[in-house]
């Protein structure tokens, strides 16, 4: 069974399609189905498999668009991250101790995407406990990226972002909290939206067996990927807005329009790199053909500037309240070798590592100081967008790298153009709008001389999501975007 010509449309394409009698939703997810059980013995991005389920959505679909009935997402097939909750299908955040946790209900998100008439293919895989850039787990294997299948897909939404690369419908979602959505979709040449900071409420985004009851999850969010940067808000739009549950915490939908409609128009300050985590000469390179063709666009393009809060300060304020969040969850025995080896680090260590171990056993009293200074970070960054729309940067420092399994990922490295540097100190540019709770768009921008996908990240002012998204739009518009990978476009 060959491609069909509709395996790599857009979200956006395939409704028209679907409103014209083009195609219809049953069409569509027989095509998305074949596609994975032609391919995804080698890619491993789809977990589990709900076709059944899946092809009753779409009948059901087509015979609501015959009485007439509409909807965003009406009859799109798509695909879910392994850790949102659905109702008959496991949830194991790649935890073997979790691998029979089948919750009742449907995380909130999911609830919206099916009341949009999306048709649910099945959940892609993770790495365990969402806690990497790669996607492997002793449950469901290890998850290859479609351009290169002995290198990394990205993570923790890796699954979803190989998925998106080989055709297996046009969107998914993702979460992030240390790029889990950007770099995933970097590492596999598509696109994906980190939301405002509670934006999008994450009610059944839970670990299991916990309940999905509404709670505070510092930092993290959920959010949508595509292969097209229109569909990323036709997605946010169908998941965010106020949660019954937990009335006044989550924002309404009522965004603003993005700050300009035309490229021309955009103020745009670029970074290229930087002494905490250096890209590669291949990231630097696709951001400076970028920047100039933007220059060329009219676009105000700007390199440098002092309003720019300090990238290694809020890096190692960032890696504190990361690791003090995420250590929440850490088994005792670990929890108490970090605080021990906590306690010996010397004050003028100023490392990333020594911040990561310094979060761990941050005491509540210091947590209220750190987050004072991220108040004051917040604040730096609303003066910096009174002169700039956008600030467009790195989302990883290199294109995918090979799979690297290793127990210890602090003792990993990750080579920048012949030099080391530690594995996690790649935090650093995910974490430019994760610890100030921005939005920002990953977008790719063409493919490196090992025909391995290169992006960028752009990032927007609070609750602005739509000037980044309008943003992403007009460049995919005028320079291109998703190129499918060579062994699956097909």
């Amino acid at each position: 069974m060959a491609k069909s010509q509709w395996s790599f449309k857009s979200a956006t394409e395939l409704s028209a399609a679907l409103a014209a009698k083009k195609v219809s939703a049953v069409e569509l997810a027989e095509d998305a189905i074949g596609r994975i059980e032609r391919h995804d013995d080698k890619i491993n991005a789809i977990c589990v498999r709900d076709f059944t389920r899946g092809l009753e959505a779409a009948r059901a679909a087509d015979a609501a668009r015959a009485r007439g009935e509409t909807g965003a997402l009406l009859g799109l097939p798509l695909t879910v991250k392994e850790s949102y909750n659905i109702a008959g299908l496991p949830t194991t955040w790649g935890f073997p101790a979790q691998k029979d946790f089948v919750p009742p209900e449907d995380a909130l998100s999911i609830s919206r995407v099916k009341q949009a008439g999306g048709v649910i293919l099945g959940k892609t895989n993770v790495p365990v406990g969402l806690g990497d850039w790669q996607s492997y787990n002793e449950i469901y294997g290890v998850t290859n990226n479609p351009f290169d299948l002995g290198r990394t897909p990205g993570g923790s939404s890796g699954g979803s972002s190989a998925a998106l690369a080989a055709g297996y419908g046009p969107l998914s979602l993702g979460s992030d909290i240390g790029g889990s959505l950007r770099v995933p979709a970097f590492h596999c040449g598509v696109y994906a939206h980190k939301p405002t900071f509670a934006l999008v409420p994450s009610r059944g985004h839970t670990p299991p067996p916990m309940p999905p009851l509404p709670f505070d999850r510092d930092l993290a969010v959920i959010g949508p990927m595509a292969r097209s940067a229109a569909d990323l808000a036709l997605l946010l739009d169908v998941i965010a807005g106020p949660d019954a549950m937990e009335a006044g915490k989550a924002y309404t939908l009522a965004l603003p329009a993005p700050r300009h409609r035309e490229l021309k128009n955009f103020r745009v300050l670029v970074l290229d790199s930087d002494p905490v985590m250096p890209a590669s000469a291949t990231v630097r390179a696709e951001i400076e053909k970028l920047a100039a063709n933007l220059g060329k666009a009219g676009v105000t393009v700007t390199r440098e500037s002092p309003l720019l809060p300090d990238f290694a300060a809020s890096t190692r304020l960032y890696m504190r309240m990361l690791m003090s969040f995420l250590a929440a969850s850490f088994q005792p025995e670990i929890y108490a070798g970090a605080q021990a080896a906590a306690a010996k680090l010397s004050p003028g260590d100023k490392s990333l590592a020594a911040e990561r171990l310094r979060g761990i056993a941050l005491g509540h009293r210091d947590w209220l100081f750190a987050d004072g200074a991220r108040a004051r970070l917040r604040a730096q960054w609303r003066e910096l967008f009174r002169t700039f729309d956008a600030v467009i940067c790195p989302v990883m420092p290199t294109p995918a790298y090979p799979h690297d399994h290793s127990d210890d990922q602090e003792a990993r490295r990750i080579n920048v153009d012949g030099k080391d540097f530690v594995y996690v100190d790649q935090l650093a540019w995910p974490g430019i709008a994760t610890l100030p709770g921005l939005p920002a768009t990953a977008i790719p921008l063409g493919l490196s001389a090992e025909g391995l996908p290169v992006g960028v990240q752009i990032v927007g002012p609070w609750l602005e999501d739509r000037t980044p998204l309008k943003l992403a739009e007009l460049i995919e518009r005028e320079f291109g975007g998703f190129v499918p990978p060579p062994m699956f476009d097909d």
